[in-house]
């Protein structure tokens, strides 16, 4: 085991990527989500990604390199830009073959690019332009074909989602960090844009 989360009994364990298969491991008959359709992901992740853009257009350029919360060391430059990036990551893997491992979209921008929430927004731009791309020229949008990723091969579906949701969560966190700086956010995120995705219950899990 190299990577967490893991689910452990004895000598054997289970990535906590999939919960399907958490619950198998531990011998649930599934965990009750259904998952929804690949058209539904990809409206609620582009909207998403959306959102993620005129938040981070709101953020005051001299406080981007401030903690996004205290006790965890990810500046908002360093959110923001991963907001995107697991776009990226997923479309590295969709399109281009490449194994999910744990920190594809956990790639940090280069030193001295990124600097300002516009430039973050513009790389959005170039994201979303991949999944509308990538989506629009997909012969089997059931989006069953298998992908590899470092806790086995996996569903492309079970990938959408946690990809959009994951997206997701990080632009809820953005939101927050607008309102703790005194500013309204931009049409954040309603909870019919978040309905049937599974989402942490708290804002910082």
């Amino acid at each position: 085991m190299r990577n967490v989360p893991v689910v452990a009994r004895g000598e054997q364990f289970v990535f906590g990527q999939n919960l399907e298969d958490v619950a198998e491991f531990v011998g649930l008959q599934g965990t009750g989500h259904t998952p929804l359709p690949p058209e539904q992901l990809t409206h609620k992740w582009l909207t998403t990604l959306r959102a993620a853009q005129r938040l981070m257009r709101q953020m005051p350029t001299e406080r981007i390199n401030e903690l996004v919360i205290d006790n965890r060391p990810r500046s908002i430059r360093l959110m923001g830009h991963h907001v995107f990036r697991i776009g990226e990551a997923y479309l590295e893997t969709a399109v281009d073959g490449v194994e999910y491992a744990t920190q594809l979209a956990n790639i940090p921008p280069a030193d001295g690019t990124f600097t300002t929430g516009e430039e973050i927004a513009r790389y959005g731009d170039d994201v979303i332009a991949g999944i509308e791309k990538w989506w629009n020229g997909l012969a089997d949008k059931s989006c069953q074909q298998k992908v590899k990723t470092f806790f086995g091969p996996q569903a492309l579906h079970m990938l959408y989602e946690r990809s959009t949701w994951h997206s997701a969560q990080h632009t809820r966190q953005l939101a927050a960090v607008l309102e703790r700086f005194g500013i309204k956010p931009d049409h954040p995120l309603t909870p019919e844009d978040l309905a049937g995705l599974p989402l942490p219950e708290r804002l910082w899990e």
